[in-house]
């Protein structure tokens, strides 16, 4: 290994502390923090966020990757080397887009919006929370300009989470995943066995409910040794290192399926950042190859683990034994037909698993109008509320289970929502690959058991980390491109079950 690139990893290695230092700051204040340390987190946050943005875009830095890019132009593609060079050059070019001092007004922004948004949320007060979302605007439209664009103003934002991925690609995709969705769930309404979930609707103390949780993460594979549960209004996933990748969830006292899926959701986030190699440590290459494939297996382990009926007769028993009043007398196809249940909601992370896309859809049409000023802040809610009736045929009664339910807007965000639903079909098609090639997955799934599955992820997807774009890892482990036909298989089939269509 040249001299040249251990100076560059040195380097590195000090860029990355910088940033983990940052997420420390970050975690503590979303999950601990009291509100009056609000105003000097942000100015932590903005001076730590300053410097590595300062480190990393200086001359020396980029004198250092092509001296080493050089020096290793022979290393296999597929090296970790070879990796981190190519991954290095494109966000350097990126980052030398943007000045220190639109660093620390993204940081700045940011960091005031995210409480203006608390608040907003919980006292349903959209107009506070306005102001605000106008300056993040104006932040995006400000970056899809700085780093430029041949088609649409929004590439450039959605290459950002998913790069190499264009807006008309999803547009595309999206359109024949509604195209195939909107009959099925047709057929679900007017043919279809009714469902009843009222009994994830009843009293379950929180207490009881953290307990499961943990039972749960545990169960699929989230290794507390090296992890922790937090609470938090809105849930995510953060790491530190690999041996420190923390969740979050939130918890209703008269509604289960929040902290139960949102517990398996996070740990799925955290999974793969637990299973990226030793090797990559200290790196930007220790991390999710993008925002959609670290929703594949986010969205794996809350849906097709999570809502499968073999996890359900493995956990069942402890949940009744955690709550014998609530569910003492119902057995656990009824407990796996509530959870399952299809019904248009208000909430995008309570969704069923055919719904849910719809909501990103209406997310992913609304950013592209305020970005391109086709829809003026002030008008959000109102054009929320017709697209909610337009794809899902309800309207929200407030603002806080509609436009301001989500924290994303209250970052310079836009260009994420999507990567959730190519997460969908991400999943399925990992999922279907897997199974094809070891067929005791499926077996094992059957007994609400995840090793071999697991198993499968950590040698074909988390091990590699950043080391491949988005498509190179899809071509790789399926041996084509992003399809949205194994997802369809997948919700066709299983809810033809449920429905008994």
């Amino acid at each position: 290994m040249s001299s040249t690139y251990q100076k560059l990893l040195a380097k590195v290695y000090e860029i990355h502390d910088i940033n983990k230092a940052t997420a420390v700051l970050s975690w503590d204040k979303e999950t601990n923090m009291p509100k009056a340390g609000t105003q000097a987190r942000i100015q932590q946050m903005t001076t730590l966020r300053r410097l590595s943005h300062a480190m990393f875009t200086s001359d020396e830095m980029g004198e250092l990757i092509e001296t080493a890019a050089a020096d290793l132009q022979d290393a296999p593609y597929d090296s970790n080397e070879a990796s981190l060079i190519r991954y290095l050059r494109r966000s350097y070019a990126e980052s030398r887009l943007m000045s220190d001092e639109f660093v620390q007004r993204i940081s700045e922004v940011s960091g005031k919006a995210h409480p203006a948004w608390v608040e907003a949320r919980q006292t349903n007060n959209f107009a506070h929370f306005q102001p605000h979302l106008v300056e993040v605007v104006k932040l995006v439209q400000e970056m899809a300009e700085l780093y430029g664009y041949e088609d649409e103003k929004y590439d450039p934002l959605l290459d950002n989470f998913e790069h190499g991925m264009k807006t008309a690609e999803v547009r595309a995709i999206f359109n024949a995943v509604k195209e195939a969705l909107i009959p099925l769930r047709q057929a679900i309404v007017e043919r279809g066995t009714p469902v009843d979930d009222s009994l994830v609707h009843q009293p379950f103390p929180i207490a009881q409910q953290q307990a499961f949780a943990h039972h749960i993460a545990d169960a699929i594979g989230y290794d507390f040794s090296r992890g922790h549960l937090g609470t938090v209004v809105h849930p995510f996933a953060t790491s530190f290192s690999r041996d420190d990748a923390r969740i979050t969830t939130r918890w209703y006292p008269d509604f289960l399926n929040p902290s139960l899926f949102g517990t398996l959701h996070e740990s799925g986030h955290a999974m793969y950042e637990q299973g990226t190699h030793p090797d990559l440590a200290r790196t930007p290459l220790a991390r999710g190859t993008s925002s959609g494939i670290h929703e594949s297996q986010s969205r794996m382990m809350e849906n097709v683990v999570g809502r499968s009926l073999g996890f359900w007769q493995a956990h069942y028993p402890k949940l009744q034994e955690l709550f014998p009043t609530q569910l003492g007398g119902h057995d656990v196809m009824a407990f796996y037909r509530a959870v399952n249940k299809v019904q248009p909601s208000y909430i995008r992370v309570e969704a069923d698993e055919l719904t849910y896309n719809f909501h990103i859809i209406l997310r992913f049409e609304l950013e592209q109008a305020m970005l391109n000023n086709d829809l003026a802040v002030a008008d959000l809610p109102a054009a929320w509320n017709d697209k909610m009736q337009e794809l899902l045929g309800v309207v929200p009664p407030t603002d806080t289970e509609g436009c301001l339910q989500d924290v994303h807007w209250s970052r310079p965000g836009f260009g994420y929502f999507p990567t959730y639903a190519l997460g969908n079909l991400y999943a399925a098609q990992f999922y279907e690959t897997a199974v094809s090639q070891n067929p005791t997955i499926a077996e094992e799934m059957a007994q609400g058991v995840t090793t071999a599955l697991v198993a499968w992820l950590r040698e074909n997807i988390h091990q590699y980390g950043r080391k491949f774009t988005p498509a190179e890892l899809v071509h790789q482990i399926t041996g084509g491109p992003l399809t949205h036909e194994p997802f369809m298989r997948y919700v066709t089939h299983k809810f033809s079950q449920i429905y008994e269509l």
